[in-house]
């Protein structure tokens, strides 16, 4: 998997469903928190990708710090936590998804 940040969580205008934004600790993924032309998170260029709640799980990696807390962009309003509380914004996971278009 790869470590990343969550930075967004809910609906999308992209798909149905939760979804999850992503910002990967490495810069393998897509975009930057902007999809089609709707801000949903910053982050920068080609470290953010969205994945399902099921694609991901908590990371156990020794030394992880959560990222400090900024000003928000004029972004999308995020929910605090998926629909089963598994996941919350600002948490360290890992992603097991394929690089895609989100």
């Amino acid at each position: 998997g790869k470590r990343a940040t969550v930075r967004y969580i809910g609906d999308v205008r992209f798909a149905k469903g939760e979804w999850v934004g992503l910002e990967l600790a490495d810069a393998v993924g897509v975009h930057n928190g902007n999809v089609m032309g709707v801000p949903y998170f910053e982050c920068p260029a080609t470290k953010g990708v969205f994945a399902q709640p099921a694609q991901l799980s908590k990371a156990t990696l020794a030394g992880v710090k959560a990222a400090a807390e900024d000003e928000e962009p004029e972004t999308l309003p995020s929910k605090e936590k998926t629909a089963d509380g598994s996941i919350s914004l600002g948490q360290q996971v890992m992603w097991t998804g394929k690089k895609s278009i989100v």
